[in-house]
C-alpha cells in the first residue's frame, strides 16, 4: 500500500493541534506551580530563618518569570504576525518610474505596471514576487505559510506552539517568549534540585506519592525545555545579529553578503526598538512604532554597500 506523504494534510493537522497544545503549555505551568510553590517553597516560608528567606526569593522571582512567560506567550498567541496588506502593490520610484529594486530583485514574479493586471506571466520581466497561492503580490520578506494558509510578512516559521506563524509583528514577543521560558525552566530545574538531593541522600523524603511523582515529573520537563530552549535561542540570537529570518538563513546560505545586515546593533533594533525600557517587554513604544517602518513588516533599510547582482 502505497503511503504517500501529503504536506498539505499535515499542514491541516498542525492547525487542528494547535489548541491542544495551549492547553498542553498551561498544564505544564500548572504542573510547576504546584511542585515549586505550593509543594516546596510555599510551606518554607513559615519555617524561619535562612529556609524563610531563600523561600522569598524563589517564589518572588518565579512569579515575576510566571508573569513575563504568560504575557510574552500570550501576545505572540495573539498578535497576528502580519498580512499583506489588499491589493498591496510595490512602490515605484517615482524619478525613475521604476519598481523599487527591493521589491523587484529577483524573485520570480510579473513586473507590475499602470495598465497591468496581477497575473504571473503577463510581462517579459520575472522580478517582482507574486504569490500564485493567494494571487497577490509580496512585500519583501515575506513567505507562503501553508498552515495558516496566507503570505506572512517577514516570516520566520510557523510555530505550533503557540498556534500562530512568527513574523515581523510578533518575532519580538516570540523571542522573550523563548528567553523567559529559558529563565523559568531553569530556575525550576534548580529549586528543586535540592529536593532530589535529600531524597538520595537520606533516602527518604516528607512527601506524599502524588507530591513526589508531580516534582520529579516537573523537574525532568524543565530540565528538557531549558536545555531544548537553550539552542533554539542561541540560534535565533544569532539569526537576529544577522537580520535575518530562519527561512533567509536557508535561502541565502550561498549569499556572501545580506542586504539587510546593518551592524549588529541596528539588526538588533529592527526586532526590539531602539527604546531600551521596551526591549525586555512584549510591546513597543509609539514613537519606534511610528518612526520604524521595519516593525510593521512592508520596509526595511538596506546596507548602503550593498547592490543588486546584475542581471544577464
Amino acid at each position: 500500500m502505497n503511503m504517500a506523504w501529503n504536506v498539505f494534510k499535515f499542514c491541516t493537522a498542525l492547525r487542528a493541534l494547535g489548541s491542544i497544545m495551549i492547553v498542553f503549555v498551561l498544564g505544564i505551568v500548572g504542573v510547576t506551580y504546584y511542585a515549586v510553590v505550593v509543594a516546596h517553597y510555599g510551606p518554607s516560608l513559615f519555617l524561619g530563618g535562612f529556609d524563610a528567606l531563600s523561600a522569598v526569593a524563589v517564589i518572588f522571582l518565579f512569579h515575576f518569570l510566571l508573569v513575563m512567560v504568560i504575557w510574552s506567550y500570550f501576545a505572540v498567541v495573539l498578535t497576528d504576525p502580519g498580512g499583506v496588506p489588499p491589493n498591496w502593490k510595490p512602490p515605484r520610484d517615482e524619478e525613475k518610474g521604476e519598481v523599487d529594486p527591493l521589491v523587484s530583485f529577483s524573485y520570480g514574479s510579473p513586473e507590475l505596471g499602470s495598465n497591468q493586471s496581477a497575473v504571473p506571466g503577463d510581462s517579459p520581466n520575472q522580478d517582482i514576487r507574486f504569490c500564485r497561492k493567494c494571487n497577490q503580490f509580496k512585500p519583501p520578506r515575506t513567505h507562503h505559510c501553508s498552515v495558516c494558509k496566507r503570505c506572512i510578512l517577514k516570516m520566520d516559521h510557523h510555530c505550533v506552539w503557540v498556534v500562530n506563524c512568527v513574523g515581523a509583528l510578533n518575532y519580538k514577543y516570540f523571542l522573550l517568549f523563548l528567553f523567559y521560558t529559558f529563565l523559568g525552566a531553569t530556575l525550576s530545574s534548580l529549586s528543586l534540585l535540592r529536593v532530589f538531593i535529600e531524597f538520595f541522600n537520606d533516602g527518604e523524603i516528607a512527601e506524599t506519592p502524588g507530591t513526589l511523582a508531580a516534582t520529579f515529573i516537573t523537574f525532568v520537563l524543565n530540565i528538557a525545555f531549558a536545555l531544548s530552549i537553550l539552542g533554539f535561542l542561541i540560534m535565533h540570537i544569532t539569526l537576529v545579529g544577522a537580520n535575518t529570518t530562519t527561512i533567509e538563513a536557508y535561502e541565502k546560505k550561498t549569499t556572501p553578503k545580506w542586504r539587510y545586515d546593518l551592524g549588529w546593533k541596528k539588526n538588533f533594533e529592527q526586532v526590539f526598538g531602539t527604546e531600551k525600557k521596551f526591549w525586555f517587554i512584549p510591546a513597543y513604544s509609539e514613537e519606534d512604532l511610528r518612526c520604524m517602518p521595519s516593525l510593521q513588516g512592508l520596509e526595511y533599510p538596506t546596507r548602503p554597500d550593498w547592490e543588486p547582482p546584475q542581471q544577464h
